[in-house]
C-alpha cells in the first residue's frame, strides 16, 4: 500500500517535523501503512485484498498514524500516574473511537 507525499507531509507537520528532514520517514510509512491497513479492514471487512482508501477517509490515516507515532514507548500502557500526571489508554491497540465513523462497506450475497 503506497502512500502519497501529502499524507506524509501532512503527519510531519502534526507531528512538528520539517519536511526536508527524512530521518523519520521509515517509521512514519510504517504507521501510515498500519493507519491505511486499520481503515481499510472496518471499511472493508469481507474484502482483506482491497487497497484503495476513499478520499474522504484519508485524513483518518494520518490521524490514526500521528496517534501510534506519538505511543512510541507506552504502546501496551493501560494506566500510568506519575507526578499528578495519569495516563490510560482505551485498549492496547487503536482506540475504536478513531475507527466509529468509518462505514464498513458490505454487500448481499
Amino acid at each position: 500500500m503506497l502512500f502519497d507525499k501529502q499524507k506524509m507531509n501532512t503527519l510531519k507537520i502534526l507531528l512538528g517535523i520539517k519536511s526536508e528532514d527524512t530521518s523519520e520517514d521509515d517509521i512514519l510509512s510504517v504507521y501510515l501503512g498500519i493507519a491505511g491497513r486499520k481503515v481499510l479492514n472496518r471499511l472493508y471487512p469481507f474484502k482483506p485484498d482491497e487497497t484503495l482508501i476513499p478520499e474522504k477517509y484519508s485524513f483518518r490515516v494520518v490521524e490514526i498514524a500521528q496517534y501510534l507515532y506519538l505511543r512510541q514507548g507506552s504502546e501496551g500502557e493501560t494506566g500510568h500516574s506519575e507526578n499528578g500526571i495519569s495516563r490510560s489508554y482505551e485498549d492496547a491497540g487503536i482506540p475504536d473511537s478513531m475507527l466509529n465513523d468509518i462505514i464498513p462497506m458490505v454487500g448481499a450475497l
